[in-house]
């Protein structure tokens, strides 16, 4: 395949048009970047390409030829591979069973399945990553989210009869690290020395001019730039994205920081971490960093009380603090946003209501147990305000919505009971340019009034630009905390890979 061209691309969902006349070439040997805001257009595009949905018009040429892909099966046949943004992991299969979910699997005398092939191609497919940790054999549960990620993307390196042409990247940095991204972007190079197309979809400007031959950028459901990636700066890519000029990708602190304390760890430990030691002022925002599964996420489950203290204390507002879980925690008003929303925070064939005023219910309902509707109504209506979730109405399922309103329904879940402390896991992950400063605003509002912030993120542009101090982790155990004055990428780099002093 030389070329792939999606002429005329149209689809509308009622009286909402999720795109336009969109036009698209592809090119072989070319990463093609596509960005735009949630709701854009570009998850419909992909669907459209992986045969999920149907287009109300779109001619497809293959190298001058027409044709048409009308199931997943016709998209699979074309040699179309697509990593999508959600994971999609069965937990209780193995690592290799999920690289196999989309391949038919090798047979021994056409009726036994030949176990020993699977092991290897998979094998073979995640060394193409130079990932050799990955046992194969292993249940896909007890992987971090980066190596499920990783797993995802080997997936579509298995050797199969099939030929792929085409590779279809949705977010695929979202869940990596930064040495993970470096393996990645090496695959995606050798696959345009072999004359595969990559169709890229990124909301990270870096990695996007980066890599990239040329960018489309979608809006409204318009295609409103193609253009080569050496022509183009950030500005150019912000403001046809969002139609105007973002001054600053980082609001600045309007508010003081307040001596009073709102939660104190000291010499904590968990089972799984250990030595950590900080307290947040009211209106402070704590930044957690440091290579990857280096203890952020158990800093969260100890809060949470998930993980039990074995050794040290907590203090809350002034109290001593042993949470004996998340609904514990979330009553004395500590609220977490996590990182993997469809997981871990979202029932997604229920409603926007419903997701919103979960953790709630008890607050809302008439006398404990029957469910009051007006109220219900009137948070979600408030809180969507709040968050500017773009959606229909509060009855809307979950799953309709895109990837970055899902996160924004999650945010606005955890400021209802207006928290004196809120937790906060990757939460721009997936989510676009113009979303990203509505949260950073929210942050700011937040603190302003007084609320203090941990916050984890691998984008360590976001937790410069963010945070006060910066508590960075190594293997479990803080190494140290950072006042954030003038510090930079390479500052906090250095400190991930120092070794630590005896």
């Amino acid at each position: 395949m030389q070329k792939l061209e999606l002429l005329n691309l149209s689809k509308s969902f009622s009286a909402f048009k999720a795109l336009s006349d969109v036009n698209i070439e592809l090119l072989s040997g070319e990463t093609h970047a596509l960005m735009g805001e949630n709701g854009a257009g570009k998850t419909t595009l992909i669907k459209i390409l992986a045969g999920i949905l149907k287009p109300d018009q779109m001619v497809m040429k293959i190298d001058n030829n027409i044709q048409k892909v009308n199931s997943a099966i016709d998209s699979k046949n074309l040699g179309f591979n697509f990593i999508h943004q959600e994971l999609n992991i069965v937990s209780y299969l193995s690592v290799a069973e999920n690289m196999f979910l989309s391949h038919p699997y090798p047979m021994r005398y056409g009726a036994l399945i030949n176990w020993n092939k699977i092991y290897k191609l998979s094998k073979d497919a995640l060394k193409k990553l130079d990932i050799t940790h990955i046992n194969v054999e292993d249940k896909c549960a007890s992987l971090s989210t980066g190596d499920q990620m990783l797993v995802k993307i080997a997936s579509c390196l298995i050797k199969t009869e099939t030929s792929p042409t085409l590779y279809v990247f949705d977010e695929p940095t979202a869940a990596l690290t930064i040495q993970e991204s470096e393996k990645l972007f090496k695959v995606i190079s050798n696959l345009k020395k072999k004359k595969a197309i990559i169709l890229y979809v990124s909301h990270r400007m870096n990695e996007i001019l980066e890599i990239s031959d040329r960018v489309t950028i979608l809006r409204d459901g318009l295609n409103v730039l193609t253009e080569e990636s050496s022509k183009l700066s950030k500005e150019k890519i912000i403001r046809s994205m969002i139609g105007k000029d973002l001054s600053d990708n980082f609001p600045k602190k309007t508010g003081k920081l307040n001596d009073k304390v709102i939660i104190e760890v000291s010499n904590g430990h968990t089972k799984n971490i250990k030595n950590i030691n900080f307290k947040i002022n009211e209106g402070e925002v704590l930044g957690i960093s440091g290579l990857a599964n280096s203890g952020q996420r158990e800093i969260f489950n100890m809060l949470m009380g998930i993980d039990n203290l074995v050794k040290g204390k907590l203090n809350f507002l002034n109290k001593i603090y042993k949470p004996t879980g998340p609904k514990d925690a979330w009553k004395k008003l500590i609220s977490f946003v996590p990182r993997e929303r469809r997981r871990d925070a979202l029932i997604l064939k229920m409603s926007v209501k419903f997701n919103t005023t979960l953790p709630h219910y008890a607050k809302l309902s008439k006398f404990f147990f029957l469910a009051n509707k007006k109220k219900e109504n009137n948070i979600t209506n408030e809180l969507s305000k709040k968050v500017q979730l773009k959606y229909k109405n509060n009855n809307q399922s979950i799953y309709q919505l895109s990837g970055g309103n899902q996160q924004k329904v999650v945010f606005g879940r955890a400021l209802a009971s207006n928290p004196k402390l809120l937790l906060l896991d990757e939460p721009t992950r997936g989510v676009d340019v113009g979303a990203k400063l509505d949260i950073y605003k929210l942050i700011r509002k937040l603190t302003k009034n007084g609320c203090g912030i941990i916050l984890n993120s691998t984008d360590l542009s976001e937790i410069i630009g963010m945070c006060d101090r910066i508590l960075v982790l190594k293997n479990h155990e803080q190494y140290k905390i950072i006042e954030n004055l003038d510090v930079t990428t390479k500052d906090l780099l250095s400190n991930f890979y120092e070794e630590k002093k005896i």
